[in-house]
This record gives C-alpha cells, sequence and structure tokens, in this order.
C-alpha cells in the first residue's frame, strides 16, 4: 500500500478506469463517459483488451498490460482502481497487489452487499452482457454465491451485437428494450428475486428503466464507486 502515501486531498482524489479498447458510443452512466461521476476519474485503456476476449474468450494472458497500465494511473494520483468491464473480477487480487492501492475489479463485488440488506427469503438477481459466459471463477472472485440468478440479452441482440461484438452505433431504445425483456425473464424465471445488480458497466444508462420495469432496486458500477471512492477520499482528506 505504500503507492498511498502520496494521495492528494479528498476533492482531487481521483479514481483510475482500466479501460478496454472499444468503439461503442458511451451514455452518461456509462463508466466510460466522464460525466457519469461527480469526482475526478482517470482512464488507461489496454491494448489488445477487446470487449470479445474479455467477455467470451481468456483475457488472463492480458492481466500483466492491466497491471502495468493501473500502475501508470496511480502514478498519475489515482487513489483506486476499477475496470470497465464486470468479467474481469478475476483480475481482482492480482491488480490490488500488483498496483499497491484498493482495486473494485467488477461490479458483481456488490452481490454479498446487496444480499445482506434483504429480507428473508429474497435473493440478488445479475444482470449481465451474456448469461451463457459468466461462470462460476466471476461469480466466485467477486464473492457471489454459484447458484446467483442470471439473466442477460441473447447473444442476437441489438445490446450485445454493439457491446460484445464492438459496434460504433447505438440504437438506445432498441438497447433499453432489450435490457428490459431480460430483467423481465429474470424476475419471470426467479420469482425470489430482491434485487438486481448490474455486471456490465455499459447497462447504466438503463438502470432507472429496469428499476421501473421490474419494480426491484437494481445495482451499478456507480454504487460501487460512489461507496469506493467516499472511503478513499476520506483517506486523502486525513492525511492531507
Amino acid at each position: 500500500m505504500g503507492a498511498v502515501a502520496d494521495r492528494p486531498g479528498a476533492a482531487d482524489a481521483a479514481i483510475g478506469v482500466l479501460m478496454l479498447e472499444t468503439r461503442f458510443p458511451r451514455l452518461q452512466g456509462d463508466i466510460g463517459h466522464p460525466g457519469s461521476f461527480d469526482f475526478p476519474v482517470l482512464y488507461a485503456t489496454v491494448p489488445g483488451a477487446d470487449p470479445g476476449t474479455a467477455v467470451r474468450g481468456d483475457p488472463a494472458g492480458l492481466l500483466p498490460d492491466f497491471v502495468a497500465a493501473g500502475r501508470a494511473l496511480v502514478g498519475q494520483g489515482a487513489v483506486g482502481l476499477t475496470t470497465s468491464c464486470g468479467f474481469l473480477a478475476p483480475f481482482q487480487t492480482a491488480l490490488a497487489e500488483g498496483c499497491g492501492v484498493p482495486v473494485a475489479a467488477s461490479s458483481l463485488m456488490q452481490v454479498p452487499l446487496v444480499q445482506r440488506l434483504l429480507p428473508a427469503g429474497r435473493r440478488v438477481g445479475v444482470l449481465t452482457a451474456d448469461a451463457g459466459a459468466l461462470g462460476p471463477a466471476h461469480l466466485a472472485a467477486a464473492g457471489a454465491p454459484a447458484d446467483i440468478p442470471v439473466s442477460g440479452p441473447g447473444r442476437d441482440s441489438h445490446f450485445s451485437a454493439v457491446y460484445v461484438g464492438n459496434r460504433p452505433t447505438l440504437d438506445p431504445d432498441r438497447a433499453r428494450a432489450d435490457l428490459c425483456a431480460a430483467a423481465d425473464r429474470l424476475c419471470a424465471d426467479f420469482s425470489d428475486v430482491g434485487a438486481i445488480v448490474l455486471e456490465c458497466t455499459n447497462m447504466a444508462p438503463w438502470a432507472a428503466d429496469i428499476a421501473r420495469r421490474t419494480g426491484r432496486p437494481v445495482y451499478d458500477m456507480r454504487h460501487l464507486l460512489g461507496w469506493f471512492r467516499a472511503g478513499l477520499a476520506a483517506g486523502a482528506d486525513a492525511e492531507s
């Protein structure tokens, strides 16, 4: 944790975001849109880390590049790090150890906390970019149960084509419809779902739509990072 000793004051404390190499549009609410946050954010794109590899391939070989990019962001003043893809949850320990600052690698890390908030008989469900690709390693790395209810837009959906297929054009209304339909399936298939965590950081612009559609509270990466950064900023202020 030696790198944290040179933290800036609270107002300037920045979160570093390790970005996939993408070309799709990023709406406000998306982690890649600076207007999504009311605190400083630093970005670094990891070359070769495309969405298809992160979600449906094996990104393990890219870990050294993520660590190098994370160290660079820490050198620029980042007091904590995150990534732009929930499927990078298995990088959590290695990033924290390799970069020397706290890391919130995936929105899925919220699952255990949200579960504790729910009444008996209710459990967390996950809306993910690719339900078929989200596996035990991703869930275990985030501390989520292996049998957690999961749903996502189909691989033939507009959302998947844009955000996993990395296409340059987006129809926001079609993406909203895809996500609301996936949320409907999640709640229909698992009637005990009491809250929803959005694995995919690109889903955040439609979090309110999903909450209205399902009547369940919805938690996205912005919620995790707001909590994460608040603690880091308080520590930075105490040390400045």
